[in-house]
């Protein structure tokens, strides 16, 4: 059995896209996976599997939700060695930061540098992003909530073509503990 985290994009912001976490608990379950638990309200649940398959996993869990909540809801589904993957591979150093200056985007496919090359990054600095695999890291001084560069890296035109999901480091690191990818 593989432990994997689902992250779901966008339910449970401003009343909209509504699933209450412990009918996504009930969802996971009756899809046959096990051990399931959900982390905040945000869209984020852990399950074991026999499945091998994140893409099939992440389909069948968008497939379902469509047909209990009535709404599209873009799911990417994750391992717990791949969720320890990006928090070892950080690029900025996590351990001086609060939490709320770090935060990660999960694609579902992987983005090279080419797709941000419009973006003049120097002109945001102190605020940084890097990329990794199937992530891009933000380092945010002052916060998401007023980040110049987390706003111009949702750009339509910058993520068209890609299902993205972010969350902050607390998240991130939370996530790939509870897979068992890392303490």
């Amino acid at each position: 059995m593989m432990m994997y985290a689902a992250l779901l994009r966008g339910i449970n912001v401003s009343g909209h896209k509504k699933i209450p976490m412990a009918e996504l608990r009930t969802l996971l379950t009756e899809l046959g996976h096990g051990d399931v638990r959900t982390h905040l309200q945000s869209g984020n649940a852990v399950f074991s599997s026999e499945s091998d398959d994140q893409n099939a996993l992440a389909a069948e869990l968008e497939h379902a939700i469509a047909q209990r909540f009535g709404f599209d809801v873009p799911c990417l589904v994750r391992d717990g060695g791949y969720l320890a993957a990006v928090v070892d591979a950080c690029p900025f150093p996590a351990a001086e930061l609060q939490a709320r200056e770090l935060h990660v985007t999960y694609f579902d496919q992987p983005v090279d540098a080419a797709r941000f090359a419009p973006l003049n990054a120097a002109a945001f600095l102190p605020e940084e992003f890097r990329l990794g695999e199937r992530v891009l890291y933000l380092h945010a001084p002052g916060g998401l909530g007023g980040s110049k560069l987390a706003a111009a890296l949702s750009r339509p035109t910058l993520i068209k073509g890609l299902v993205a999901t972010s969350r902050n480091w607390n998240t991130v690191t939370r996530l790939a503990e509870m897979t068992g990818g890392t303490t």
